[in-house]
């Protein structure tokens, strides 16, 4: 989504001359001008990609010396690969490899830890989604401050909108079922909840989750389309973001742009991105959660105007001249 949407922007409004290098299974880039690079290995899946990257690291000549055509590169996905000899940033989205590793399988802990950091650190500059992840990339990774530079994301104001439907007595939360994610606790708070409002149920969405069975009122959408997603944040009655760590947290400005009131975690980045838009609560307290349920569901048209204000300010025309800006600063280093 990240690298999709800055390119579509920078070819909307970018000034410089820009040049996506893409690998074969890659048809468009979002309108800027693509150049492919056949010796990267076509790759679909995890594995397939792990494979592609690993045959570029052994054999980097022929990819680095097409991207040294280039004054000046950009890794969006946070791998230098192949590093070539030119200014270049990457783009580090967290660290939550560092912060929460028991959450990953031993060797991508590993694989995250050598490419990741060794990427960040040799970058002329890194790219961060929040002051927050600005914090852990130099606590964590060592990278210095004046190396970094904070670019809060956008999201799709076209997609992003409010609608005509009704608001039903639906909680929304839209996370694949990680540990981190919290959906342990939100079910405790949801039970809480329903006490009072017994015909509330609660949506989740996202891959991954197990058959069931799971607590009254719970169903499981899945993966469903955009358009879904979208009708969902319209018709839903709240968002519920109780996630426990987040680099950025794009589903609450989504909500808020379509008109959904927001109950948000304080965890990670997330009191950066909703401010005073969301009712925040303590993640780890199913009470302070269902509190914060509650309050939304009682005031929703105040919650919903905050909201609507707030994800206003997050746009992807706004990120990617911020994003020309940086590469500026790498052409100046020439």
């Amino acid at each position: 989504m990240y690298a999709r949407e800055l390119t579509r922007s920078l070819a909307a409004c970018g000034e410089l001359d820009y040049r996506a290098f893409v690998p074969p299974s890659v048809d468009e880039a979002g309108g800027l001008p693509i150049e492919r690079v056949p010796e990267y290995r076509r790759a679909r899946t995890i594995a397939e990609r792990l494979l592609a990257m690993s045959l570029a690291a052994a054999r980097p000549r022929p990819i680095r010396r097409r991207l040294e055509a280039s004054a000046a590169l950009h890794y969006p996905l946070t791998i230098a690969l192949p590093e070539a000899r030119r200014p270049f940033a990457v783009t580090l989205h967290d660290v939550l490899h560092h912060d929460r590793p028991e959450l990953f399988p031993r060797l991508e802990a590993l694989f995250r830890r050598l490419a990741y950091d060794r990427s960040a650190r040799r970058a002329a500059l890194v790219i961060v989604p929040s002051r927050f992840t600005a914090d852990r990339a130099a606590e964590q990774l060592g990278v210095p401050r004046e190396a970094i530079r904070v670019v809060h994301l956008g999201i799709d104001h076209q997609r992003f909108t409010p609608g005509d439907d009704e608001r039903e007595p639906l909680l929304l939360y839209p996370a694949r079922p990680w540990p981190h994610k919290n959906h342990e606790r939100l079910f405790e708070a949801f039970a809480l909840v329903r006490r009072e409002r017994p015909e509330l149920e609660l949506a989740l969405t996202g891959g991954g989750h197990r058959a069931g069975p799971y607590p009254a009122g719970v169903s499981v959408r899945g993966l469903v389309p955009e358009d879904e997603l979208v009708s969902l944040y319209r018709r839903a009655a709240a968002l519920v973001f109780p996630s426990l760590y987040e680099g950025f947290g794009a589903p609450p400005l989504e909500a808020m742009a379509c008109g959904c009131p927001v109950a948000c975690s304080t965890a990670g980045s997330l009191p950066e991105v909703v401010g005073d838009a969301a009712r925040t609560f303590d993640p780890h307290s199913a009470e302070d959660m269902a509190a914060a349920i509650s309050d939304v569901l009682d005031n929703p048209a105040a919650w919903a105007q905050r909201g609507l204000e707030r994800a206003a300010a997050f746009t992807w025309e706004a990120a990617a001249r911020a994003h020309e800006r940086i590469y500026r600063e790498l052409l100046a280093t020439q």
